[in-house]
């Protein structure tokens, strides 16, 4: 006779369902962390008149126009200009927004050798720079990052360099050329100089580029591949071959101006520039004491699909990606305030891309606001994205929206009285509530992108900060050259900064190299005058102030 074992089955209930508490807290988990917002905590550029976030904001607020005519060092202008579009090999425009002194470039301080260096498209060297700089402004120190899971997004596309290395020869290749002018080795450079292990992509969407590159690194956080994460984009005009190219495809305005939502819009004016920002998951963030400049709540990316043609833009599309990055974020149209627009100025571009923002953003009380930064300092193509970024994250901290410049009468083939739409024309204050934008970059191939943005009032106003009288800051540098263009930079910038979490960042964020100044100080003013001075001064007071500046061979104190 065989007996029946016996079960304790309100024991295995229990365990069961102990089991599926477990099973779905852990798909909660999961699910929050692919929609949670990501931190923005460092960011650099160099732009069209505009050398550092703070003088690019700067030149927003003033409403100031960075195109110039092209500059002597890049091609002769006279040499390709002609107004007739149908002239061969000649361009129409002669107009453009530029950087100054691309050539500049040190390569040893990036463990480049001179000859290498020659070889590099500049491309490759203001990636190098920017985002040395960002880190540094994350309060990172970039030699720490070594075998950390550091993904990389750039956005890149230009071959300028590459193109004009070939017309000089099978005679004249070195070892260098191929890495030096890939636009793959960009990512991968920034990588293998960091000594990083995460994902490094080089993207090109054209005009979308750095825009989609901050959505893979969103992604990437979430997913939990990269912890710390770098995206940007860069581009630069070294051949006159490409404005001829869009002047033949009557793509740029022959005045060269960016008229974006204006009924004498015309075309785009290029641009070039460069902008990095570094992104981490707004827990971690938060968890390392970070200085939080903004919120990426949400981002999408589409593809226009069969459109009117290859170049044509869609409202369909643009509208189902603004509804795809709304639900990504976690937010309702009525939520966004304003939106960076891609706003090329073009006849064409400007009506369907102001539809799709009317309809997209339909449901709310007051009128969307909306502006273009091209307006400003031109298309910067495969960087137009992170500038529009840049200059939302900067808005958002002065609490102001710039004005979208050349707007005299609003383009007609629009109805603009029942659109829920406005274009900023004047410098406006930000409204009232939580501080959130979109920003759109939509690539001629058809790919598009958006993003949404949000000021971290929330998490800024619940940060606890120390009082103490005295705060300790120290600054350094490779060279006396360097240490002097760095103390400019910190004596520009330091107006409105908070001196606590700016020395702390400094202290523990940045590489300690040769050349030092240790600086004592009670206030941000004290501050200034020292590092602008790097010698023995006296505060206002008469209370002494004590700096300590090491000069790779010695030191010596300064103060009384």
């Amino acid at each position: 006779m065989t007996t029946k074992p016996s079960f304790d089955e309100p024991a295995l209930l229990r365990s069961a369902l102990r089991e599926i508490r477990d099973l779905r807290a852990k798909v909660d988990v999961l699910e929050r962390d692919k929609t949670a917002p990501i931190a923005v905590v460092g960011m650099a550029c160099r732009f069209p008149g505009a050398d550092g976030p703070e003088a690019f904001w700067e030149l927003l607020a003033r409403g100031g126009d960075a195109i110039t005519e092209v500059p002597a060092d890049r091609w002769d202008v006279e040499a390709y200009f002609n107004p007739d579009p149908e002239a061969p090999g000649k361009m129409y425009t002669r107009w453009g927004g530029f950087l100054d002194e691309i050539d500049k470039f040190s390569p040893a301080f990036f463990g480049i050798s001179p000859r290498e260096a020659a070889s590099m498209d500049p491309q490759q060297r203001l990636l190098l720079e920017m985002s040395w700089q960002a880190l540094e402004s994350a309060g990172t120190a970039p030699e720490r990052l070594a075998n950390h899971q550091v993904g990389v997004f750039v956005g890149i596309g230009a071959r300028d360099y590459g193109e004009l290395e070939v017309m000089r020869g099978t005679a004249a290749i070195e070892p260098y050329n191929g890495t030096g002018s890939s636009n793959s080795v960009a990512a991968g450079r920034l990588s293998y100089f960091l000594g990083v292990r995460g994902p490094s992509l080089a993207v090109d969407t054209a005009c979308s580029s750095s825009l989609a590159s901050v959505h893979l690194a969103v992604n990437s956080l979430r997913n939990g591949e990269s912890d710390i994460a770098l995206a940007g984009g860069v581009n630069l005009m070294m051949s006159p071959d490409s404005l001829v190219s869009l002047c033949k495809a009557r793509m740029l305005s022959p005045d060269g101006r960016c008229k974006t939502f204006d009924a004498s819009a015309n075309g785009y004016v290029r641009g070039e520039g460069c902008g990095v920002v570094v992104l981490k998951r707004l827990s971690d963030a938060i968890g390392e004491g970070d200085n939080i400049l903004a919120l990426i709540r949400g981002s999408a990316v589409n593809h226009n699909g069969r459109s009117g043609g290859l170049t044509v833009p869609s409202g369909p599309a643009q509208q189902e990606l603004i509804r795809h990055a709304l639900e990504d974020a976690g937010l309702k149209a009525s939520d966004v305030a304003y939106v960076e627009a891609h706003g090329t100025g073009t006849a064409v571009g400007d009506p369907i891309e102001v539809g799709a923002l009317g309809n997209a953003y339909a449901e709310r009380s007051q009128p969307l606001l909306i502006g273009s930064v091209k307006s400003n300092v031109g298309h910067l193509e495969w960087a137009a994205g992170i500038c529009g970024v840049i200059k939302v994250i900067l808005a958002m901290r002065h609490g102001q929206i710039p004005a979208s410049l050349h707007v005299k009468k609003l383009n007609p083939h629009l109805d603009w009285d029942q659109l829920p739409v406005r274009v900023v024309t004047e410098k406006t204050p930000w409204p009232q509530g939580p501080r959130i934008a979109g920003v759109s970059s939509f690539g001629f191939g058809g790919t598009n992108a958006h993003v949404l943005i949000e000021a971290p009032t929330e998490i800024l106003a619940a940060a606890a900060t120390v009082e103490r009288p005295l705060h300790i800051f120290t600054m350094s540098a490779k060279t006396p050259e360097a240490f002097a263009e760095l103390a400019a930079r910190y004596e520009a910038s330091l107006g409105g900064r908070n001196i606590a979490d700016l020395c702390f960042s400094a202290n523990t964020g940045r590489n300690h190299f040769e050349h030092r100044l240790a600086v004592v100080a009670s206030s941000i003013s004290e501050l200034r005058e020292s590092v602008g001075l790097a010698k023995p001064t006296r505060a206002a007071s008469g209370r002494p102030r004590m700096a300590m500046l090491f000069t790779g061979q010695g030191s010596q104190y300064a103060g009384m």
